[in-house]
């Protein structure tokens, strides 16, 4: 990835541990800002205030009720945030990364600098599993 890009940084919801996710993410230029398990009740009942000068919020999906996935991406949303839904594993977020923009070799983030308000959903491009980056 070239120097002139700015690192991204990340929310990651869901999990316990990350494992080697963030290797895979430093090699795509995202640092994690910050990690919530997503077990605290409270993230079931109010929306959340995301850190400040988060970029993307990452939601790992086998590790997530429905209501805090809710409340994350609403959130996002809220504050135009993407949003990077995908399981919790280094095949998973690769996929993810390389189908939504933000691998070294997709033409998306490309695209997607030049346009920020729009909605790249890899489901529409037909990509398995349903993964989605979304605004």
């Amino acid at each position: 990835m070239a120097q002139s890009q700015s690192q991204v940084s990340a929310l990651i919801v869901g999990a316990d541990r990350l494992g080697n996710i963030p290797d895979l993410l430093r090699d795509h230029n995202i640092a994690i800002r910050h990690h919530i398990s997503g077990r605290d009740s409270a993230h079931q009942k109010k929306t959340p205030a995301l850190p400040s000068g988060t970029d993307l919020v990452i939601l790992l999906t086998d590790f997530l009720g429905h209501n805090v996935m809710k409340t994350f991406r609403l959130a996002a949303q809220r504050a135009g945030i993407r949003v990077l839904a995908c399981r919790r594993s280094v095949c998973s977020m690769q996929q993810a990364l390389d189908q939504c923009g933000y691998c070294k070799a997709c033409p998306l983030r490309a695209n997607d600098a030049a346009r920020p308000e729009t909605r790249v959903s890899c489901k529409r491009r037909g990509a398995p599993g349903g993964l989605t980056l979304g605004m």
